[in-house]
């Protein structure tokens, strides 16, 4: 990673507020959708298996309620940084993931993008490439839903589907380079968004062999899909330099959320505590990269918590675009805190939500808050970055003030633009291979 800056992290999870700037109390675009029968089949996998862990809970009838999967989406009316940056004359191109609808309005085409070549199912490889090394993982339900349903396929600008020319996270690299190629002498906004490393995990053999004898064999799956993501890093950043666009170009390098517990692999969110799904640090906090040589100086690090929604008015900035005047944005500049100059907050505080389980965090105190099970927890990020001792009792003045904070952000919510339709337990402290007993802390993540 030496070519980033490392700059600014703990960093919201969300493709809405990435494009949007707004929080989903904003856009109502709470939940990620799943495709048509996933809970159900998840839930059933789930609760069939011999396990001490809590049942996944599946309201059916909000399922029978709920659009298509093709409908649910973001709505057009929200103004998206591919929007933002379109106005100003940019070039505008999305590859890869796509969670924010495929309907009419929602599509990247329909929400500011010229051209969209779209993960349009998630398989990396065929299952029985010759050069694809497979890991299953028999515990997770999900990732049985997964090899059942998903194929090797991608979309342009919505069109059909056809097979992509390698393995995804090679091939999506390949036509980013070409973006940037191909529209070297105007301005551009490439959205890359990689499918690695997710679910199902699939590698080439090549970047297997090249990681070495790791044990068990889905973690040197994992690590070979690493291998693959800093290439495509790597070669993207060789391919401004070679077309003298580095000192032009930002660059920005982020994930979605921490590591998922259900893959098995106890260690990768080290030393912080939860997974993804739970709004532990495990969950949430992840690196944040900007590099724009001679704007941002090399080597600069910022430890102000900032979040997702700040990547459009960043960016917007760094083009020199007008947020849209007519509504809310929850995000701010970060540019002043990474040229270093300032370094006021952007923030007073961040919020996380999902129907009953929500977090906020003002300076390092955070708390955490759930309807079922019901709890409040209070931590000291400061004395206790991992998140070991609820101190909520012993500060009952600071917990109540976060509290009537987060009751402030969610007083005049917007209702989800559709319902979740399962809750399902994760366990914070182990992973989804490991035995759970009834000592562990569970929460309920809703979707």
């Amino acid at each position: 990673m030496a070519p980033y800056e490392e700059d600014l992290y703990r960093v919201e999870a969300g493709f809405a507020m990435l494009l949007t700037g707004r929080y989903p109390t904003r856009t109502g675009f709470e939940f990620t959708p799943t495709p048509d029968g996933m809970g159900r089949a998840v839930s059933l996998i789930a609760n069939s298996a011999d396990s001490a862990m809590p049942p996944v809970r599946y309201d059916a009838e909000a399922a029978a309620r709920q659009p298509p999967y093709e409908a649910m989406g973001l709505p057009a009316s929200e103004v998206t940084l591919a929007e933002v940056l379109k106005s100003r004359g940019y070039y505008t191109a999305h590859i890869g993931k796509w969670h924010l609808g495929r309907g009419a309005g929602s599509r990247p085409t329909d929400q500011g993008f010229d051209d969209s070549l779209l993960m349009a199912s998630g398989l990396f490889l065929p299952e029985d490439h010759p050069e694809v090394v497979n890991a299953y993982l028999p515990f997770d339900p999900i990732d049985r839903f997964l090899w059942a349903r998903m194929r090797f396929a991608a979309s342009f600008n919505g069109g059909d589907w056809f097979e992509p020319g390698g393995y995804l996270t090679d091939y999506w690299t390949d036509e980013a380079v070409e973006v940037i190629r191909r529209h070297r002498d105007q301005p551009f906004f490439l959205f890359l968004a990689h499918w690695g490393v997710h679910t199902p995990l699939q590698a080439t053999r090549a970047d297997y062999e090249a990681v070495g004898a790791i044990e068990p064999h889905r973690l040197r799956v994992y690590a070979a899909m690493v291998r693959a993501l800093d290439r495509s890093v790597a070669r993207i950043l060789a391919a401004l330099d070679e077309e003298g666009l580095a000192e032009d170009t930002l660059v920005v390098l982020s994930s979605d959320n921490g590591g998922a517990g259900y893959v098995g692999l106890a260690e990768i969110n080290a030393p912080y505590r939860g997974w993804k799904l739970t709004l532990y640090e495990g969950g949430l906090r992840v690196p944040l990269f900007l590099r724009w040589p001679g704007t941002i100086p090399a080597g600069t690090t910022v430890d102000a918590p900032v979040a997702h929604i700040d990547v459009m008015p960043t960016l917007a900035a760094a083009a020199g675009a007008s947020l849209p005047a007519d509504r809310p944005i929850d995000g701010g500049n970060l540019l002043p805190l990474a040229t270093g100059t300032s370094r006021e907050p952007v923030h007073e505080a961040l919020f996380w939500h999902s129907a009953g389980y929500a977090a906020v965090r003002r300076g390092d105190w955070k708390l955490q808050r759930s309807e079922a099970p019901p709890f409040r927890r209070l931590y000291d990020l400061a004395a206790d970055p991992t998140e070991q001792v609820d101190v909520a009792a012993a500060n009952p003045t600071m917990a109540g003030e976060l509290e009537a904070l987060l009751d402030a952000h969610l007083a005049d919510r917007r209702a989800p633009l559709y319902r979740h339709t399962i809750e399902a337990p994760v366990a914070v402290d182990k992973t989804l291979a490991d035995p759970v007993t009834p000592a562990d802390t569970i929460i309920y993540w809703p979707n």
